[in-house]
């Protein structure tokens, strides 16, 4: 048996993009923004359009309790790589497509949300789940994305394309583009799609790229989910 053995896996990251080098201003304004809605250790990816020394760039943030895990392609690339500290690309642009229609529905709370509610004083809004259905093909270069649910396509994917959901993504049709879904750690979240022929899928952050998925699942419906060791798992599906 290997002693080493690989698996994808997806990490959520902050991307901090920097149009100064003026670090006390980063500061000032980079303070209020992690402490509304960002845990300390969060891991952040580093652009800037300044030119500033990476260094004491990166010992600021690690003073705001991030932990800085890459810059990308650009003006602070050189200097990342003389301290052969990583180097990624710079994203590639996706024109974001809204969903032809979407309908919300209070999400049913968990057994100890509903003893928390009984003892709350006053009564807290309810989480809303949304369900996004688009039948229009996503072309290459668009993305549809849903934080707050589902999506489901009737049209299907071009390559270059992509589908992000918190929840489950259904695809009635070809999934040749990048599918995401559980994006946030919904480790329950689930794919399904008429003929898979994805260029990347994707469940709570575990990934598998095209040259990986299963030959007997190519070009097949297939549906997809995490196992109880966070594995993907890949089902022909029989109609």
């Amino acid at each position: 048996m290997a002693d080493i053995r690989i698996k994808g896996r997806m990490v959520n990251a902050i991307r901090i993009s920097l149009d100064t080098n003026d670090h006390d201003a980063i500061r000032q304004q980079l303070t209020p923004m992690l402490q509304k809605g960002f845990p300390a250790g969060a891991l952040a990816v580093i652009e800037s359009s300044a030119e500033q020394e990476l260094i004491e760039l990166l010992q600021l943030l690690i003073s705001l309790n991030l932990q800085p895990m890459a810059v990308t392609e650009g003006l602070l690339a050189d200097q990342a790589r003389a301290i052969q500290f990583p180097v990624i690309p710079a994203d590639r642009q996706l024109q974001q497509v809204k969903a032809t229609k979407e309908l919300a529905a209070e999400a049913a709370p968990a057994p100890a949300e509903l003893k928390a509610e009984q003892d709350a004083p006053e009564e807290a809004p309810a989480a809303r789940h949304i369900t996004s259905y688009h039948n229009e093909i996503l072309r290459t270069g668009q993305c549809l994305v849903q934080d707050h649910g589902d999506i489901i396509s009737t049209a299907g994917m071009n390559s270059g394309s992509e589908a992000i959901a918190s929840g489950n993504i259904h695809i009635y049709g070809s999934a040749r583009g990048r599918v995401i879904a559980g994006a946030g750690g919904n480790t329950a979240a689930r794919i399904f799609c008429h003929s898979l022929e994805a260029e990347l899928v994707s469940i709570a952050g575990t990934y598998c790229v095209a040259d990986d998925i299963p030959q007997h699942v190519a070009k097949q419906p297939v549906h997809i989910y995490l196992n109880d060791q966070h594995e993907l798992v890949f089902e022909a599906l029989q109609f």
